[in-house]
């Protein structure tokens, strides 16, 4: 179809391809909101659960580290559980895009914007 227009056809080829892999990130986005990961600390006393784009959703405390003298240890528990759970997040969201990016053709390792 574009023959006589020397290079423009790739150009045509090229735009066909980045509005398909734009469709595939969009739909990797929202299944990465449906995904979920757990971070632990404490042995498993915090679970903090995420979705695969970092946002929290839930958190289950055991009883048993309820100390009114350990309020520090418990704050550090809870933190480390949401800090382990983003940490899942974002590597389940990275291996996601590393299976986007491959079928489609892109480098290992290629960032894309977000």
């Amino acid at each position: 179809m574009f023959k006589g227009l020397g290079g423009l056809g790739d150009m045509g080829k090229m735009m066909k391809a980045a509005q398909e892999m734009q469709g595939k990130v969009e739909q990797l986005q929202t299944e990465l909101a449906s995904i979920s990961v757990t971070g632990e600390s404490g042995a498993g006393l915090v679970k903090a659960t995420a979705t695969a784009k970092g946002e929290l959703t839930g958190l289950d405390i055991d009883p048993s580290i309820f100390n009114p003298d350990e309020k520090e240890v418990v704050e550090d528990l809870i933190l480390a559980a949401i800090k382990d759970a983003q940490q899942k997040a974002s590597a389940k969201s990275q291996e996601e895009m590393g299976k986007l990016t491959e079928g489609l053709g892109l480098p290992a390792g290629m960032k894309l914007p977000f």
